[in-house]
């Protein structure tokens, strides 16, 4: 499947993070509302089919496919220009400044979240019939989903926050193993292989991952989830997206770029 190994595909990471930078407005925001949109109806697609299965195995068996649709459509998640953008501001790339590297985070957020949205309103009309049933059994689960990764964090206080913010920053590490790992092939098969084992990982883990929870916490909350938006922004979205920030960057990004893009001499051995 024409592998490639990561000394060849490591400066194309820091390129990819500097043509996002340089990507207009229109196309960040689209991009990034298509993939919130696709990866909402691949966990809506999981969860239906880990509930009617009863196997949660299944579901992370089947999750990855939105995953491999919006990568190999070149539409962006936050999870991955977390990982990408950073490399062409680090390597200092003309034009990449921190405040540039903000602004894409920003709208690749924007659109994502949009994207999320959109697919938890209208499958939560779907379920209940234009807002005229209970939504069954997918709505419970959502529900409880809803409120055990939310008030069951809270419940633990700081342990908790902890504890989401690193099933954030493990989330991350396998998501952009996932993305990275899709450029050690150039055939289609070899790309969607890479990504699916990592994803696959994290979904069935249980770890965080923040556009995923832009789908997932608005659809819970109108299929009657308890719990607020402040319980959802506090104890969820805002560590999740600080721990996907340091998982895709730290366990991922840097690693790639000190070791591959910028290698070090090789040592002289003393033969003495």
């Amino acid at each position: 499947m024409a592998y490639i190994d990561p000394s060849e595909f490591a400066t194309k990471l820091v390129d990819s993070g500097e043509q996002k930078v340089y990507m207009s407005t229109k196309d960040t925001l689209i991009r990034g509302y298509m993939a919130g949109a696709i990866l909402g109806l691949a966990a809506v697609f999981a969860i239906t089919v880990a509930t009617k299965t009863g196997s949660g195995l299944v579901g992370a068996l089947l999750f990855p496919i939105g995953f491999i649709m919006l990568y190999l459509m070149k539409f962006d998640l936050l999870t991955g220009v977390f990982t990408l953008v950073p490399l062409a501001w680090i390597d200092k790339r003309p034009g990449v400044t921190f405040g540039q590297m903000m602004r894409n985070w920003g709208l690749v957020a924007l659109g994502n979240f949009f994207g999320a949205f959109t697919v938890a309103v209208m499958m939560a009309y779907i379920f209940t019939m234009g807002f005229n049933t209970d939504g069954g059994a997918i709505a419970a689960k959502v529900a409880g989903i809803g409120e055990a990764r939310t008030l069951g964090y809270a419940a633990h206080g700081g342990d908790g926050w902890m504890t989401v913010f690193i099933r954030g920053m493990l989330c991350n590490w396998m998501v952009s193993m996932g993305v990275v790992g899709a450029m050690i092939s150039t055939s289609v098969s070899g790309k969607w292989l890479a990504m699916w084992m990592p994803v696959m990982l994290f979904f069935f883990m249980g770890f965080e991952h923040s556009i995923v929870n832009m789908f997932l916490f608005p659809f819970s909350l109108i299929m009657g989830g308890e719990f607020t938006v402040v319980d959802y922004l506090l104890w969820n979205e805002l560590p999740v997206v600080l721990g996907n920030l340091v998982g895709g960057l730290v366990f991922v990004g840097l690693p790639i770029y000190f070791t591959h893009a910028k290698t070090s001499a090789a040592r002289k051995l003393n033969t003495k």
